[in-house]
């Protein structure tokens, strides 16, 4: 089994904790005083989404899940499940929306994404780093306006609202960051 020092532990990793799989939702380095240093993280077991905590020195030794990492391309959903095919082999995989949580809102037709299975169960996937969307609604372009430090709201495609800079205006397509949700550039 592949192990990692307690220090290598990062959000988003999905350890073998006491036999369970768990992924990593927070982690911190604490160094109290005189004391040893150790790793606080907070985790979720997959299983059934119970929240735990954890302190770890930070020379322990932690048991990393062999993770299969496979690239697919997102179809079309299912109801409940999204439907994604292995590129290489044509092979079609229906995974639970909620693998994605937050993340579904990005997911677009053709996207390639990719997957990471344990033991042949899906559990979790990766969307590209950035999406290109199309304002529906920002407000007016503000007369000799550049690019300060202030955004105004602007509302994309799929529902979500993030900031641009004030000469941005509806219709355009920007590139949004899928992980803090921000924009990037205007995408001619």
């Amino acid at each position: 089994m592949p192990y990692s020092l307690a220090t290598r532990v990062r959000v988003g990793m999905i350890i073998n904790y006491e036999g369970e799989l768990c992924r990593v939702t927070s982690v911190e380095h604490q160094t109290p005083g005189n004391l040893p240093a150790r790793i606080v993280t907070k985790m979720k077991r997959l299983k059934d989404g119970i929240n735990r905590e954890n302190r770890f020195g930070s020379s322990d030794k932690i048991d990393k899940a062999s993770l299969e990492q496979v690239k697919m391309e997102f179809l079309y959903e299912d109801g409940d499940h999204l439907v994604f095919m292995n590129n290489e082999t044509y092979e079609q995989t229906e995974v639970n929306k909620d693998i994605l949580g937050d993340d579904l809102v990005f997911l677009q037709p053709n996207m390639q994404c990719e997957l990471e299975f344990y033991e042949g169960q899906p559990l979790s996937a990766t969307l590209p780093a950035s999406v290109v969307l199309q304002i529906v609604e920002t407000e007016p372009v503000m007369k000799n306006a550049n690019a300060t430090g202030s955004y105004k709201p602007a509302k994309l495609e799929n529902g979500i609202t993030v900031g641009v800079p004030p000469y941005i205006e509806s219709g355009e397509r920007i590139r949004v960051n899928t992980v803090d949700r921000t924009f990037m550039e205007r995408v001619k």
